[in-house]
């Protein structure tokens, strides 16, 4: 077997069986369920996407520059994401043993375990995606991402058939502890996959920099590359667009008097649409850019929202998480690899992916918090709508003046010119 099969098998089991363990745990499903569930007013069910994303968002620049100074980033990958995973389990525990007794901490401590989880996979994700980008060729990344996710999203849809079971027949909290121990095992068997992983070792890498040298490279990175600094703007946009999608199965829920149950068939709603964006988004990108997928995918999340606020029955309303899946499917096929297009070298990829995420981070953490504070006081309809406006700015906003980056070239020693 060639190496690159190899590295489309491994690292594809790695990210593919990580996504499923996070079907056990959605936070757009399952964590607000179970946060509602421990009594969790609306601005700490607003924190669960917004603890998420700081940790994935926040950590990511301040990596970056180390990543750059690494021949092989695996071995740093290895020693460091068993704390990506064990919070899992940490989880599992909570939902068995404190959750009936003591709800208050253990909503604490659960956002202190998604905390862990995700910073230490923000730190992470500069090498991650460094690794990705020398093992496999760049020309069938958009692929790679969309067979992981299609492949993740069939055996999730599975699970979250057993989930409804579970949430049907089991008696909360212990029902949790069952999706808690379900991601424990797939992010295990994630692990093991990435061990297995052939990495090509860097031909150059940078000399170390202190972190306030390498910090203040960043503004000038900015002005130089205009298109760069647009592309973050209208990310932005969508993100904060975004700040009504963690509470769709709390409103649906409320709204309809719906069982704990519907959660589940929520969560494989979402599924249905991620597979059926990613059977096609991961060939756009491949071929038109992922500037488009990206477009795609602010179109579903503003299409979600509009639905959410004009559904008329709870049928009706699955609808909603359908097009938010089309939009999760177009995040996770291109939000990291329109980065590498951006990336003028191969050696500042690490920057790129770093700067693109922690630039969000205000917004990423920020957004699901508002959003809990004008549901409490304008109710969730009112939300809904201030997200929608975010989205659609977002989306015109990346449709209009946002060149494709492939259609953007390097001006030696100046930067990137627009072509």
């Amino acid at each position: 077997m060639s190496a690159v099969r190899h590295n489309v098998l491994a690292l594809g089991a790695d990210y593919g069986l990580f996504m499923v363990a996070l079907t056990f745990a959605s936070q757009s499903t399952i964590l607000p369920a179970f946060a509602a569930w421990l009594g969790a007013p609306n601005v700490l069910i607003g924190a669960i996407p917004a603890v998420m994303t700081l940790g994935w968002f926040l950590p990511s620049l301040f990596a970056a520059g180390h990543t750059e100074t690494l021949t092989r980033k695996l071995p740093f990958l290895m020693r460091w994401t068993l704390w990506e995973r064990v919070p899992f389990l940490v989880m599992a525990l909570l939902a068995f043993f404190t959750a009936e007794r003591w709800p208050g901490l253990t909503l604490w401590l659960m956002l202190a375990m998604l905390l862990v989880i995700t910073g230490v996979g923000g730190f992470l994700m500069p090498a991650w995606m460094d690794l990705i980008g020398r093992a496999l060729p760049k020309t069938i990344l958009g692929r790679f991402f969309a067979l992981s996710n299609f492949v993740a999203g069939l055996i999730g849809f599975a699970v979250s058939v057993f989930i409804a079971e579970v949430l049907a027949r089991v008696p909360a909290p212990a029902s949790y502890g069952v999706c808690f121990l379900g991601a424990t095992l797939f992010v295990g068997l994630s692990y093991v996959a990435l061990a297995v992983v052939r990495e090509p070792a860097a031909q150059t890498v940078a000399p170390p920099v202190p972190l306030r040298t390498y910090l203040g490279r960043m503004p000038g990175l900015l002005r130089r590359d205009r298109n760069l600094s647009r592309f973050l703007t209208a990310r932005a946009l969508g993100i904060t667009g975004g700040m009504a999608a963690g509470f769709y199965t709390v409103y649906a829920l409320r709204a309809w008097e719906a069982p704990a149950a519907q959660a589940g068939v929520f969560t494989a709603l979402m599924l249905l649409g991620q597979s059926l964006g990613t059977l096609t988004l991961g060939w756009v990108g491949d071929h038109f850019g992922h500037r488009l997928v990206l477009l795609t995918g602010l179109a579903g999340v503003a299409g979600a929202t509009a639905m959410a606020l004009l559904a008329p029955t709870l049928g009706a309303f699955g609808l909603v998480f359908v097009l938010y899946g089309v939009h999760v499917a177009a995040i996770n096929v291109s939000n990291l690899n329109v980065l590498l297009e951006f990336s003028p070298t191969l050696e500042a990829r690490p920057t790129y992916i770093g700067l693109g995420t922690t630039a969000m981070t205000p917004m990423a953490f920020g957004a699901p918090l508002i959003g809990g504070v004008l549901a409490d006081t304008v109710g969730f309809r009112g939300m809904f709508l201030v997200s929608l406006l975010f989205a659609v700015a977002g989306l015109v906003m990346l449709a209009t003046v946002v060149r494709d980056p492939r259609h953007v070239v390097v001006a030696p020693g100046a930067g990137r010119v627009e072509a």
